[in-house]
C-alpha cells in the first residue's frame, strides 16, 4: 500500500509552500527509559510507580496505526519485529513503520539513576540495519521487505572536538551501510547534553552543524528529513529556508499542557517545519486516540490550538475520562523546556486568541543548555541532564 509519508514528502519537495504535514508517534522509549517507557498504568496510585506493560504499550501502537491519523510509527527493533515482521500490521496501512537505529549514551535513562546523561554523548547502536529490516543478522534481498526500511539516527554535538568527531564518524559508517542496504533514515539532532563550553547562539550552533555535516553528503546518503528541538522561530525559519531539499521536523519534548503540544506544532509549522514526532506528549495524554485526532486537526490547519484543547476536553467528557487539568489550566502555555525540575508551571497569561495574530516570540531564556555548569556539583549536573532528557526524548 502507498504510504502517506512518501506521498507527502513528494508533494513537499515539488512545492515547498504546500501545507502537507507529517505526523509520527514516537513509541521507541523502551530504548531509553526501560520499564517506565510505556507510561503510567491507569491503575497507578499517587507515589506508586506502576507502569503499563510492554504488551499494553504495543497494543496502543496497534490502535494508533489502525486509526490511521499518523504517518509514521516509530518503534524499537523488538517492537518492530513483533508488529511489522510477525503480525504484518503495516501491510494494509498507509502508516510507515520506523525503528530507532541507534541509542547513544545520552539516552541511557534507566530509572533515572545512571550518570550517563551527564557525560558527553557517545555513539552506540544496539540494533543493526539487518535486524530492523528482516529480524536477523543477515538478510537476503527479498527478506529486506519483511520489516521496516526506515530508521531514526540520532546525533548530539557538544562543542568538543574529539566527541563530535566520534559522533560524525559513527554517523558516516551508518549512512554508508544504509545506502548499501537500501535503508532510509531521518536524522535526529539533539541539543547538547553535556556542553562544557555552551555556544552563545544555540539555534545557530545546531543549524550550522546540520548543514555543515550534510554538505559532504550526496542525495543517495541524505536523510529523508530532520528531527530537531524547536529552538524558536528564527532558528526554524533559518534552517527551513536554507536548503529546500531539507525537510525539517521537530521533536515533541515533555508532556506539559495540551495547549503546549498543539501550540508548539502550529508555531513550528508556521515557521517552516513540515514534520512533528511526538512521543511523551501522546503517550502521557488522557486518551491517546482522541489526542492524536486533534493533533492531526491542528497539523492540517482545520482548527487552531486553543479550539483544539476545548474540543479535546469536550470529547474526554463524552468518554467519561477525567482530564489531568481543568480546562483553563490546560489552555496555558507552560514552556516546559525551561523547567529543570521536569515539572511545569502555567504562566499567568490569558488564553491564546482563537485565531493566530502573528508569531509568538520565544522568551529570552528557554534553552535547557544555558546553566553555568562550572557552578554545579556532579550530582546537580546528573540530575539536570536526566530531567532534561525526560523532557526532550521523543
Amino acid at each position: 500500500m502507498q504510504k502517506s509519508m512518501d506521498e507527502k514528502l513528494a508533494r513537499i519537495h515539488a512545492d515547498p509552500a504546500c501545507r502537507d504535514f507529517i505526523l509520527a508517534d514516537a513509541k521507541d522509549a523502551d530504548m531509553a527509559f526501560g520499564m517506565a517507557a510505556p507510561g503510567k498504568s491507569p491503575e497507578h496510585h499517587a507515589h506508586e510507580a506502576k507502569f503499563r506493560t510492554l504488551d499494553e504499550y504495543r497494543q496502543l501502537m496497534r490502535e494508533i496505526v489502525h486509526q490511521g491519523l499518523v504517518d509514521i510509527m516509530l518503534m524499537s527493533a523488538s517492537s518492530n519485529e513483533v508488529l511489522a515482521i510477525q503480525e504484518r500490521l503495516f501491510d494494509s496501512s498507509h502508516v510507515t513503520p520506523a525503528v530507532r537505529a541507534n541509542d547513544t549514551t545520552d539516552i541511557w535513562l534507566a530509572a533515572g539513576t545512571g550518570r550517563y546523561p551527564s557525560d558527553p554523548s557517545r555513539p552506540f547502536r544496539s540494533a543493526t540495519i539487518d535486524h530492523i529490516m528482516c529480524g536477523k543478522e543477515s538478510c537476503s534481498p527479498e527478506e529486506r521487505r519483511l520489516g521496516a526500511d526506515l530508521g531514526l539516527y540520532s546525533v548530539t554535538f557538544n562543542n568538543e572536538t574529539e566527541r563530535d568527531l566520534e559522533t560524525l564518524d559513527a554517523y558516516k559508517q551508518f549512512r554508508l551501510e544504509a545506502e548499501q542496504k537500501g535503508f532510509r533514515y531521518f536524522l535526529e539532532v539533539f541539543n547538547p547534553n553535556a556542553c562544557q563550553s555552551p555556544p552563545a547562539d544555540l539555534g545557530r550552533f545546531i543549524n550550522d552543524h546540520i548543514v555543515r555535516a550534510l554538505a559532504g553528503v550526496t542525495s543517495a546518503g541524505r536523510p529523508l528529513f530532520l528531527k530537531v528541538a524547536y529552538n524558536g522561530p528564527a532558528a526554524m525559519e533559518a534552517l527551513a529556508g536554507y536548503d529546500r531539499s531539507l525537510v525539517v521536523g521537530i521533536m515533541g519534548g515533555s508532556s506539559g499542557t495540551t495547549f503546549d503540544a498543539f501550540h508548539m506544532l502550529a508555531e513550528a509549522k508556521k515557521h517552516g517545519a513540515r514534520v512533528a514526532l511526538y512521543g511523551r506528549k501522546i503517550n502521557n495524554s488522557e486518551h491517546q486516540l482522541t489526542f492524536v485526532k486533534y493533533l492531526r486537526a491542528v497539523a492540517d490547519e482545520e482548527v487552531v490550538p486553543d479550539e483544539a484543547v476545548r474540543a479535546y476536553h469536550g470529547d474526554l467528557k463524552k468518554l467519561g475520562i477525567q482530564p489531568y487539568r481543568a480546562l483553563e489550566e490546560d489552555l496555558q502555555l507552560t514552556y516546559t523546556a525551561s523547567s529543570y525540575s521536569g515539572t511545569s508551571s502555567p504562566r499567568p497569561a490569558a488564553p491564546a486568541p482563537s485565531r493566530p495574530t502573528g508569531p509568538v516570540p520565544s522568551p529570552p531564556s528557554l534553552s535547557p543548555d544555558e546553566p553555568d555548569f562550572s557552578t554545579m556539583t556532579p550530582a546537580e549536573k546528573a540530575r539536570w541532564n536526566i530531567e532534561r532528557w525526560k523532557r526532550i526524548l521523543g
